[in-house]
């Protein structure tokens, strides 16, 4: 729900703009001067803060400028006194999204709010696309030389008519990188055709892929244009390709091969220009030298492969990458920043989820989050230090900014979490001495009885 600040000296004004506010389905405030009204946008930030230009203490001008300056993209709408045209276009030069003229209908101000909040959307959208492509239009978040790898190698082979064969651990961004390498190529007027081969069975597939004729088999009521038809002077993507059985990789063979195929239950060869970009989160060669995958088949995909690095390898990313999906998540309660220890504590997680799992962290915290400052409290409970016990080779430093005593007294708080304060568990989960567990709680200052 929206939050509206309503910010008027009058008694009766503020009772009318709440009463039309709320009965809109908006969660509304509203406080008598503009000191209050400052004091409570800097405690908690609302959606749009709706202030009258003459009140007591702190007028809506400086409150305006005040807010503005702390919140750049803060909805605020200026209600003034009628003939106050000038000051009207002064608060507007000053960043209010728009301003009510004294007296004004319930109507109008419903429409002048909601046309704020509409603008903002669209900004929001706007924000987003641009910020995933910070990088010559790249939707794949990073500066990390294995990112920066990958979109070298997407960027080279992008102009050429070239197989791609995109490997990576579920959640890296493969599909991500079809698209920036199809949005980069010739092909990009035509369309992009995405097919999940683990989504379908055998007879669906191919009938998916290819089509089929009327009366080809029960239920085919009409003929069906398929996913390679569909993609004719564009580009197919093929995600989880180790999927495919051997008869459908035997006719996708066949395409790459002579760029020609038949709908299922039809005779006429149709001829395709399509490119192919293929991914997987198996490892397609060994899937081949162990029967599971058509050898011949393999090395037609591989002509050009691309590996997307699993997000434990490329760690210096979760602070850009966090800072992204807060971005993309800001029409859930606006723009939130993370407070302290949170990022240290993200950047221990070894992340078997990749950036999928990313994000989707992200947004639980944004949604559970109350105010501005995303806090400890916010976080799921990760199990991290199993993982790191197993596979100490898999932490990497941690980015410049973020300190060894950070990490430690992360790791110190999760443990107490996941044991609920239980210091022997805890300190058994990260292989210390109880003594030793005890002196770091109370280097750190942590209560050695949290939880309990």
């Amino acid at each position: 729900m929206r939050r509206i600040l309503v910010a008027d000296d009058e008694a009766n004004m503020r009772w009318v703009l709440e009463r039309a506010l709320t009965k809109a389905g908006y969660e509304v405030e509203t406080v008598e001067d503009g000191q209050l009204a400052l004091d409570r946008a800097l405690a908690e930030r609302p959606d749009l803060v709706l202030v009258d230009l003459k009140m007591p203490k702190m007028d809506g001008l400086s409150v305006l400028h005040i807010l503005k300056e702390r919140y750049p993209d803060l909805l605020i709408v200026m209600m003034t006194a009628h003939g106050s045209t000038t000051t009207a276009v002064e608060a507007m030069k000053a960043g209010a999204q728009d301003y009510l003229m004294k007296p004004f209908d319930i109507d109008e101000l419903l429409i002048t709010v909601a046309k704020a909040f509409e603008v903002e959307s669209l900004r929001e959208q706007v924000d987003y696309l641009k910020g995933g492509a910070q990088h010559g239009g790249w939707q794949l978040v990073g500066d990390s030389e294995e990112i920066q790898a990958v979109k070298h190698l997407a960027e080279r082979v992008a102009p050429t008519p070239a197989t791609v064969l995109i490997q990576g651990e579920s959640g890296t961004g493969k599909e991500l990188v079809a698209q920036a390498i199809h949005t980069l190529s010739p092909r990009v007027d035509g369309p992009f055709i995405r097919v999940n081969c683990a989504a379908l069975t055998e007879n669906l597939l191919e009938s998916e892929l290819f089509g089929h004729e009327k009366g080809a088999f029960t239920g085919a009521h009409a003929r069906k244009t398929g996913r390679f038809e569909l993609a004719d002077s564009g580009t197919l993507f093929l995600d989880e390709i180790a999927e495919l059985s051997f008869n459908v990789q035997a006719k996708l063979l066949r395409v790459l091969q002579e760029r020609t195929f038949e709908r299922v239950g039809g005779e006429k060869t149709i001829k395709v220009d399509v490119r192919i970009i293929a991914a997987t989160n198996r490892d397609l060669l060994k899937e081949a030298q162990e029967g599971r995958f058509r050898e011949d088949l393999y090395y037609r995909l591989n002509v050009f492969p691309i590996s997307v690095p699993p997000l434990r390898e490329r760690r210096e990313d979760i602070s850009l990458l966090t800072e992204h999906f807060l971005g993309k998540f800001r029409t859930y309660g606006g723009s939130k920043t993370l407070g302290p220890g949170v990022l240290s504590h993200l950047m221990a997680y070894t992340w078997p989820g990749n950036v999928r799992e990313l994000e989707n962290v992200v947004e639980r915290m944004v949604i559970i989050s109350q105010g501005v400052v995303i806090g400890m409290d916010s976080l799921p409970l990760f199990d991290t230090s199993s993982k790191l016990a197993k596979n100490p080779g898999s932490f990497v430093l941690p980015p410049e900014g973020v300190s060894l005593e950070e990490i430690e007294k992360s790791f110190l708080h999760q443990a107490m979490e996941q044991t609920g304060g239980n210091q022997s568990q805890a300190a058994k989960r990260l292989g210390l001495s109880r003594h030793a567990f005890l002196y770091r709680l109370e280097k750190y200052g942590i209560d050695p009885h949290w939880g309990i």
